[in-house]
């Protein structure tokens, strides 16, 4: 829910219930709207891998310099990438892109504190989303492969929504790659020895699920080497 849909909500009275549900039906329109330009645009485009990390990440960071220069290989061995659209990582990841000669996208979230679409995105490939869980949609349906570098809440959201969709099966498999072993190395320990060997609660083959790596060539061999078995094609 955008903040201006937020305050119309709050300022109706109890007895105004009957208008949540009218504005409720009315909404459904608009995340069609998004659907629609996401799967219109991104069907499109072609294979792509999606590059995550926090938009807080400065260009001086070894993880910015990293991001560009993974994008920048994958542009090279023919992929584009997809990234949020803003600052940070996301920068970065279209910078390298660019950079590359290769297709550079941009699913660009509007945020109550505006996140402006980075400079590096090609023009006729920018979307624009109100809703975080269309965007997520067309990640998930587009992205040949997922990049995780160190990022925040919504790294961590978007890199365990796709661990789970293909745990479950309702998403065709792709890689997943943390790149930053020191970074991820807490949440790594903390997966293997609770959640799969303190509590069970997840199988010893569900940590095949995603990869850590080091280096920009690392993340592009695993991308290269899982397509080179199979072919590209949407993940549902």
């Amino acid at each position: 829910m955008s903040t201006s849909e937020e305050k119309i909500l709050r300022s109706l009275e109890p007895k105004d219930w009957s208008e949540v549900r009218s504005f409720d039906s009315w909404k459904i329109f608009k995340i069609m709207s998004e659907f629609v330009e996401g799967f219109e645009k991104l069907s499109r485009i072609g294979p792509c891998v999606s590059i995550f990390g926090s938009a807080r990440t400065k260009p001086e960071n070894k993880y910015y310099e990293l991001a560009e220069e993974i994008a920048y290989s994958l542009a090279i061995h023919g992929y584009g990438v997809i990234t949020g659209g803003g600052p940070g990582i996301m920068e970065a990841g279209n910078k390298g892109a660019s950079r590359g000669k290769g297709r550079s996208v941009g699913a660009n979230i509007e945020l109550e504190f505006e996140q402006d679409p980075n400079p590096y995105i090609d023009k006729d490939k920018l979307i624009n989303f109100d809703t975080f869980f269309v965007r997520k949609t067309m990640f998930m349906k587009y992205s040949q492969g997922f990049i995780v570098l160190p990022g925040g809440f919504g790294t961590l959201d978007e890199m365990f929504e796709a661990i789970t969709l293909i745990q479950t099966n309702k998403i065709g498999k792709f890689p997943i790659i943390l790149v930053g072993k020191d970074y991820w190395a807490g949440l790594v320990d903390w997966i293997e020895k609770t959640m799969l060997n303190e509590e069970q609660n997840i199988s010893p083959s569900d940590l095949n699920l995603f990869s850590v790596v080091d280096t920009a060539e690392e993340a592009v061999i695993l991308i290269d080497n899982f397509y080179s078995k199979f072919g590209f094609t949407p993940n549902f």
